[in-house]
């Protein structure tokens, strides 16, 4: 069963990390091509401490995802995150659905 948080949108978590104080960043699907797991506008937060809120991706690339929102935080520096099938790192951290994703990552705050 989710919790009422799990059920949340992740602009409303972000906001609430934020309140507590946390450093986050907000990574947003800005572009996809053929069959991308999730649509145009889809949202995945993410605190320095490595906790995650959403999806980007349906699962395919989040970790990688989470680790350059990391140094987004760190850095204060926006990152756009291109995976697609024909893209090695892609299959490596498992998008293999034959779609393509453009994702940016910036710091909130």
């Amino acid at each position: 069963m989710e919790s009422p948080v799990d059920m949340l949108d992740p602009l409303t978590v972000a906001e609430r990390w934020m309140d507590d104080g946390r450093d986050v960043a907000i990574a947003t699907v800005v572009e996809t091509w053929g069959s991308a797991p999730r649509p145009t506008g889809s949202h995945l937060v993410i605190d320095k401490d490595g906790n995650f809120h959403g999806s980007v991706s349906g699962g395919c690339v989040e970790g990688a995802v989470i680790t350059e929102a990391l140094d987004v935080i760190e850095s204060g520096e926006p990152k756009m995150l291109e995976f697609g099938v024909a893209d090695e790192t892609a299959w490596r951290v498992g998008l293999s659905c034959g779609g393509r994703i453009r994702v940016y990552v910036e710091r909130l705050g």
